[in-house]
């Protein structure tokens, strides 16, 4: 049992993190029907991003304490990674908005490679180590055992998805975006901007993105040019998982693939003496990707419904 509450603790985390990058995925494509396959890039670009504002303030700042300098990295990658995501949409997506589905969807995967590529240089292509910014000692829950960071990561994304649901159920700008999803040009009539709000999705998106870029960096402790693509990728077959295009269909898709990988790695493969243990983790979100599409291809939610954004 202490096996099983330890995987289901490491589950929630990871699944929170999957659930915020699949909340960019999802709003995007409840808009104008497009998978954004960089925004897994935008995530590696708030993280690096993070990790040089960090190197530069201990830096500059080496008696500022560590909740204050990671406060301000995140507000500063999350301004990079807006930048970014808005930068991408005008670009690469909407020359493209009436085009065959074909064609944006190319352009994506163009994007994301482009993106790992520019990192690479900027950055270098070696793993850099992500620093501890807060305490490391371990609470104990049970026989599990939970880290700071690993609170501070759930804490975060509660608060993230709670206000992103107020956002887009309760204030202006969600109304036009439920309204620019349901008809951009009957939206359009009413006084609603489609091309304001299409960016402002891609700049929600890519703050959600930044924050988990950073959470994963510090849950694993290390940032790379190519940390956005799997992660990336599993978020979308969250996605997928709850309903693409259904907010709350992404966050429990999210909490699920995490929680499915986490078992499936950890306490299933104690059971099988390692044969299904950690070097296989990444086979179990792929597999319940094709269940779901094959038993229930809308996704366990359905596809879209009234409170997508």
């Amino acid at each position: 049992m202490d096996i099983l509450l330890q995987q289901i603790i490491n589950g929630l985390v990871l699944g929170s993190m999957y659930a915020l990058i699949a909340l960019g995925y999802t709003m995007v494509y409840g808009i104008i029907q497009l998978i954004n396959f960089a925004h897994g890039e935008v995530l590696m670009v708030g993280a690096l991003t993070s990790w040089t504002c960090i190197g530069l303030m201990q830096g500059a700042m080496p008696d500022a304490p560590g909740w204050l300098v990671l406060l301000l990295a995140t507000i500063i990658a999350c301004v990079v990674a807006s930048a970014l995501n808005f930068v991408i949409e005008k670009v690469a997506y909407k020359p493209l908005r009436n085009s065959p589905r074909l064609a944006p969807l190319i352009t994506a995967i163009g994007m994301s490679i482009l993106l790992q590529t520019l990192a690479m240089i900027i950055w270098k292509p070696n793993y850099k180590p992500y620093p501890t910014l807060l305490p490391s000692v371990p609470f104990q829950i049970g026989g599990a055992v939970i880290t700071p960071t690993q609170i501070l990561i759930l804490g975060v994304t509660a608060v993230s998805l709670a206000s992103l649901v107020y956002l887009v159920n309760y204030t202006r700008l969600g109304r036009a975006m439920r309204a620019t999803a349901e008809n951009p040009r009957v939206a359009s009539l009413m006084g609603v901007k489609p091309d304001m709000i299409i960016s402002a999705t891609f700049i929600i998106g890519a703050v959600l993105a930044a924050i988990a870029g950073m959470m994963y960096a510090a849950n694993y402790g290390t940032a790379h040019h190519a940390m956005g693509f799997l992660p990336g990728l599993k978020a979308f077959t969250a996605a997928v998982f709850g309903g693409i295009g259904n907010l709350a269909g992404a966050v429990v898709g999210g909490i699920l693939l995490g929680l499915i990988e986490s078992i499936g790695s950890g306490y299933i493969g104690t059971l099988t003496g390692g044969l299904l243990g950690s070097n296989y983790t990444d086979i179990f979100a792929f597999i319940v990707l094709i269940i779901i599409l094959t038993l229930r291809p809308s996704g366990l939610l359905g596809e879209r419904v009234a409170d997508r954004a």
